[in-house]
């Protein structure tokens, strides 16, 4: 079921060319959604479904859109797919409240054979990140390709608790502007404008005329915590993974140390890592032309 993007396209070529990132053309994206089991979900589409497939999964409290401005820099030789994943975005909310790692990889069970495609290149961020390397973990014929964006087996504690206190803040403005002046506060180093072409997918006007987020309320609870699996079984997962992948970390990321990534690469002779600089753990909002520079060719020497 296509549609067309919400969000006005040329601000967010705007926005590209503002951050430096490179395009060949301005493209297009489709979006569709399809129904699981349980939910229905919401994903995007860039670029020629006769290239290489790339499948994007972005972190928590985001939603597909989060890709964007790295979708638009590849385009023209990937096809991208980025999916909302449960709860966030246009994607349905759980209504029994399950969002755990198990019920995640159900979904993507499901909807990467509805693809209909022998292999992917999968990509992740955070949350996402984490779902990645399970999946390709579980599905070693279904992955060409992994890139794990800042995100391990083991992470930072303060800076996962800096991500949960700012999901936790009130969740119902009176502005736009306000939201805009929130995200600012937490991400000083992105522009005005960057952030609200961002918002403009993230965020929802509400009956009321209160504005919030796109996602899941019961995400925002402090007192929800979302299931996982064990430090020892993420590790187990991760030592799995059977196929070549790129850690990318954040040049300044409070989430993911440096000691964990070298530990990673140990652990997994598949891997190989990169730092991108001038980013935090948001790394392909942070600095999406620097994100790219590693990202694009690294994927397309791996064709």
């Amino acid at each position: 079921m296509p549609s067309n993007q919400g969000a006005p396209l040329e601000s967010l070529y705007k926005a590209a060319r503002g951050r430096g990132v490179e395009f060949a053309e301005e493209f297009v994206p489709t979006t569709r959604t399809f129904d699981t089991s349980e939910v229905r979900l919401s994903y995007t589409e860039w670029g020629d479904p006769g290239l290489p497939p790339v499948v994007l999964l972005h972190g928590f409290a985001q939603t597909s859109h989060a890709w964007d401005l790295i979708t638009l820099g590849l385009a023209d030789r990937f096809h991208l797919i980025s999916l909302d994943q449960r709860g966030h975005g246009d994607s349905e909310w759980a209504t029994d409240g399950d969002y755990s790692l198990e019920t995640q990889q159900n979904d993507l069970d499901e909807f990467i054979k509805s693809l209909g495609v022998s292999r992917i290149n999968l990509v992740g961020l955070s949350m996402g990140g984490r779902n990645a390397y399970v999946f390709a973990s579980r599905n070693p014929h279904l992955i060409s390709n992994l890139v794990v964006v800042d995100t391990g087996p083991q992470g930072i504690r303060s800076g996962r608790s800096r991500i949960r206190n700012f999901v936790t803040m009130p969740d119902e403005l009176d502005t736009f502007e306000e939201f805009v002046e929130r995200v600012h506060s937490y991400v000083p180093h992105r522009s005005l404008e960057q952030i609200s072409n961002s918002l403009l997918n993230n965020i929802r006007k509400m009956e009321n005329g209160k504005w919030t987020w796109k996602y899941d309320r019961l995400l925002r609870n402090p007192d929800y915590r979302r299931p996982t699996a064990s430090q020892d079984q993420l590790w187990d997962y991760w030592e799995s993974v059977k196929c070549p992948s790129l850690i990318v970390r954040g040049g300044n990321s409070d989430v993911l140390d440096s000691k964990t990534v070298t530990e990673m690469t140990e652990r997994n002779l598949l891997a190989e890592s990169a730092e991108v600089p001038d980013s935090g753990h948001l790394v392909p909002g942070d600095n999406p032309a620097g994100f790219l520079d590693v990202v694009r060719p690294w994927l397309i020497k791996n064709k």
